[in-house]
């Protein structure tokens, strides 16, 4: 199966650490949002998926795509009690330690995060489909890379894909 996998485009946040929340997109959207849809108008495709946030979705929905299957699982890591707070405001001592396996406060770990991408792709493979396109998230697409044995979950947020890139995985 191709999957195609897509990070949403830039949001208007600076310095500010968010996952779930709903932040604003830059005002780019529209420019970012049709080189997206350039870069998949050929790509053929059985089914398209999606994060329920904002960002993602809104996106999937620019690309002309109407059936779009949201799954939470697709959302961004959790930041628990740090969402939308300012970077330098967080004590990350325990995080940097072991960010894999320590959550920040009230939300989730890398590994975490990347148990339910991966179930997501378990449950992927029994669908019978071709190929799907992905309308995704930085640490969700990163995850699929570790999945695939292309990224190193302690560097989960060192190489992170560029907003509105596309990649392509075989699973």
């Amino acid at each position: 199966m191709n999957i195609y996998i897509v990070r949403h485009t830039a949001v208007d946040v600076v310095n500010t650490c968010y996952g779930h929340t709903d932040v604003p997109l830059k005002k780019t959207f529209e420019a970012e949002a049709e080189a997206v849809k350039q870069k998949l108008k050929d790509i053929p495709y059985d089914a398209v998926y999606s994060s329920p946030l904002g960002r993602a979705k809104k996106l999937a929905e620019y690309c002309g795509y109407t059936d779009i299957q949201l799954y939470d699982r697709l959302k961004e890591m959790f930041m628990g009690d740090w969402e939308m707070k300012q970077w330098d405001e967080i004590d990350l001592t325990r995080w940097e330690k072991d960010a894999v396996n320590t959550p920040a406060p009230n939300g989730e770990s890398i590994k975490q995060l990347y148990n339910r991408v991966a179930s997501f792709l378990e449950e992927l493979k029994s669908t019978g489909h071709s190929s799907v396109i992905i309308f995704a998230h930085g640490g969700v697409i990163n995850c699929v890379r570790a999945y695939f044995g292309q990224a190193d979950l302690n560097d989960l947020f060192e190489d992170m894909p560029q907003y509105g890139e596309v990649l392509n995985f075989q699973l």
